[in-house]
Order: structure tokens, then sequence, then C-alpha cells
């Protein structure tokens, strides 16, 4: 098997068992404490069929290399970060996310949920990984033990401390968790199950646990997965609508009259709570949410910084600027308070703080975050990344460059766009933003034309 592969820009993602099975994952668990020098880890995993194989093989190789390792079982991603800062341990989360049910994965972080990318140890865990596929690592002199914990309580009461919501007016809220992790986090954050009761009457779709997603796919980006939530929430004249993606690290939201609301107004409404607590503070976001972002994070009082899409370049420039919010237009959000580290459950918590603490619709409440016209991502698969973003680059040349992630070109009308390979799939994924619909869809359309010859 060639690790690379598998191995992303900040995670391992694969079929399985063709390309991840427990061969792989004992060699990458042995890799993984070899490479941060742990004597003890954490490790979790989502719903997928072939997770819990996969994590007791990747236990069998740390352990065989001298680490304990703590299984807090099954949990959404944002748990395992949980585990890793609370415990201040490395952390090993199985999943695949939102991709189909024939894949798994695993997110890693070092102690303290701090990342693990290519050029922060998952390139080192690789290569020696992939040794060991060659030639089993020596035992260590002793053998880890494996003991089990449950941490969903406790990951649940810290995430309440953090956004009060025992005081805000009642809200029924639909939530759809796709079959994946939201349908056992939910219960517990927001629910009665294990946790004092909070204003919120939560109407539940798809909570069954099921990693072959037998109603839709667990990723609430395709606005297909998302149809089911919009017709709820208009049947049950529900307030407000969330959807989690597989292992519900993200969440979407949908508002009463069923409209999908854009992560990017997401990223401001709770970029201007974050600034109400701490006045002037960095708030970091990806090159792709809607310039919106960093026009409201200034007239707020606070810094924006753009950056790279991906958790572990979104982390690690938190960390580096102390930022205490970071947001992507894939609707991942960072918090300083949770460890740099992605929890789509507290940005759910920070909206509906937002929404309960005042009397108008959620409609009204983020009109003021969304100033412009957004195409979404829009995906064409390609056999030459390289040089469909190269036939791009020279037929907008005349406009205003930069490569610091794909290609974004800006327009002196304010419109953009980015175009970027995917990291785990062979697509080129496209972002248009403009001031008004028709300047939009030309310049997608333009752009479309070329990537797609």
């Amino acid at each position: 098997m060639d690790l690379t592969e598998i191995v992303k820009a900040y995670d391992v993602r694969g079929v399985v068992p063709d390309q991840l099975d427990e061969r792989v994952a004992r060699a990458v668990g042995a890799a993984f404490v070899r490479v941060t020098g742990a004597d003890r880890i954490v490790v979790a995993h989502d719903m997928r069929n072939s997770s819990p194989l996969l994590v007791a093989a990747f236990a069998e190789g740390a352990t065989g290399q001298g680490a304990d390792v703590v299984n807090a079982g099954l949990g959404p991603t944002d748990m395992l970060y949980y585990a890793s800062g609370s415990l201040d341990l490395p952390g090993a989360m199985f999943t695949a996310s939102h991709n189909p049910a024939r894949y798994n994965g695993i997110k890693m972080c070092r102690a303290g949920a701090r990342p693990i990318g290519q050029e922060t140890g998952l390139a080192d865990i690789r290569d020696l990984a992939q040794q060991f596929l060659d030639e089993a690592p020596a035992p260590a002199a002793t053998t880890g033990t494996v003991t089990e914990r449950d941490l969903l309580t406790d990951y649940g009461k810290h995430l309440r401390s953090l956004v009060d919501l025992s005081g805000i007016r009642r809200l029924k809220v639909v939530v759809d968790a796709g079959n994946g992790m939201g349908g056992y986090s939910v219960p517990t954050v927001l629910g009665d199950e294990k946790l004092p009761a909070l204003p919120l009457e939560i109407v539940p779709m798809y909570f069954e646990l099921d990693g072959s997603f037998p109603n839709h796919e667990a990723n609430p980006l395709e606005p297909a997965n998302i149809v089911d939530l919009q017709e709820k929430v208009g049947a049950v004249n529900a307030d407000i609508g969330l959807a989690f993606d597989g292992d519900a690290d993200r969440c979407f939201v949908v508002d009463e009259r069923g409209e999908p609301v854009p992560p990017s107004a997401i990223t401001a409404l709770v970029a201007t709570r974050e600034l109400a607590k701490v006045p002037g503070a960095t708030i970091i976001h990806n090159l792709i949410v809607s310039h919106a972002v960093p026009e409201i994070v200034r007239e707020h009082g606070g810094e924006p910084v753009r950056t790279r899409v991906g958790h572990s370049f979104i982390k690690a420039e938190m960390a580096k600027t102390g930022a205490v919010f970071g947001g992507e237009h894939s609707a991942h959000y960072y918090f300083k308070d949770f460890w740099f580290a992605d929890t789509g459950m507290l940005a759910a918590m920070h909206v509906l703080a937002a929404l309960g603490g005042q009397d108008r619709p959620l409609s009204q409440l983020v009109a003021e975050f969304s100033r412009y016209v957004a195409s979404g991502e829009v995906n064409s698969t390609v056999d030459d990344q390289a040089g469909r973003v190269a036939a791009v680059k020279a037929r907008f040349a005349d406009a205003q460059l930069d490569e610091l992630d794909g290609l974004t070109v800006q327009f002196d009308d304010g419109s953009w766009f980015n175009l970027r390979a995917s990291n785990t799939e062979p697509l080129l994924r496209l972002n248009v933003e403009a001031r008004d619909e028709q300047r939009m869809a030309q310049l997608r359309d333009e752009v479309l034309a070329v990537v797609r010859g």
C-alpha cells in the first residue's frame, strides 16, 4: 500500500479496506506514538461500520510502542478535540467526515488539540508508517494499556459553560443529523438526556446512527442534502434548522423560512459576539469567505487575518496570532476557548444564543451579515487540475491575482473568485462573489467555461 495516496494535507482519508485497513491503522498508530513521543493518547470514532476495528488496530500499534490509550468511543470530532484539550493528550479521531460510506479516515492532533498537518508531523507519520508496513517496528519494553472513558457529558458541560442558553426565549429547533454523530451528541448538549433542560424544543431528523447514510449524504454543503431540513422547518413552524455533517464538526443553518444562512454570515455573526467579549481581538477567516466578514470585523473594532483553507492552517494561524475565533466557508468554526479547535456545536450554540436573545426572526437577524451574492462552491471533475488553473490564470492575467491557496482573482468592481484543487478528490472548487446576482453569474460562467473546456 502506498500511503501517499491516502495521507492528505491535514488528515488520512481512504477507501476501506482497499486503501485503509487494520494493518495500515496499526502502522499509523505506532508511527503516531513515535512522532509525538507520547506515553498516553486518546482516540474516538464515528458511527461508520469500519471505525471500531480500525480504532482497535490503531490502539494495538500505539500500545505496542509503550503508550497507554484512552478510548473515548463514539463521539463527534470536536469531542475528540475536547478530550485532547482537557486531558492534554495527543489524539486521533477515526472518521471520513462527509465522505461516502466506503471511506474512513484519521484526524490527528498533538496534546491540547494542536493540529497535525503535512508540515507539522503528518508527513513524518506517513513515512514512518510506510516503513512499519514493510517491516514491523520493534516493540517497546512494556506494552501500553487501553482504558475506555465516556467523555460525552463532560464535553456537553464544557460547551454549555462557554455559551449560556438558559435565559434565551424558547426556540423550536429542527436538527438534521444525517444519520451521523449529531444524532449522538445533540441529545446531550442541546437536549435533556444527561444535562438540565434548555429552553429549546428539539425536532430530530435522522438521529439513528447509520454509516451507510440511508436518507442522504451527511454533507450539508450540497444543497440536495438539506432539502428535507428546509421542508421540515416550514412544516413545523420552527425558528431555525441545523444540519450537521457526518462527524458533526460542521454545522449548517437554515432560517425560519427554510432559507440557507451562508456560513460567511454565521462567521460574521459569531465574530461580533466574540469581539464583544474581547474588544480589538484578531479574527481569522479563510480566503473563500465573503468579503463582508473582514468588513464587519473591522467595523466592530477587530483585526481580520486572511489565511488558507483547511483546519490545520487555520489552527496554526490562530495559535500564532492569538485569534479568538476563526471561520471558513465550509462551516468549520474555530474558537480560542476551545483550544483553537473547530466545533460546529459551539457555533450553533452562539447562533441560538443570538437568536434567542432578541425577538426578530433569524432571517432578519442575519440580514445585516449578508452583503454580497455568492455562487457557493461549484465543483468540476477534471483530469489536469494544474493545467486548468493555469488556463484560468492566463485568461484573467490583467486582474489582481494571488496564489495564497489556489488562484484568487479580484476585480475593480469588488467581484472576485477563487479556484483551488480539492485535497481529497479529483476536483477543482470554484467560489465566486459579486455585488449582484447578474455579475456573479456572468463571472461564474466565464470561469467554468475555461475550467471545463
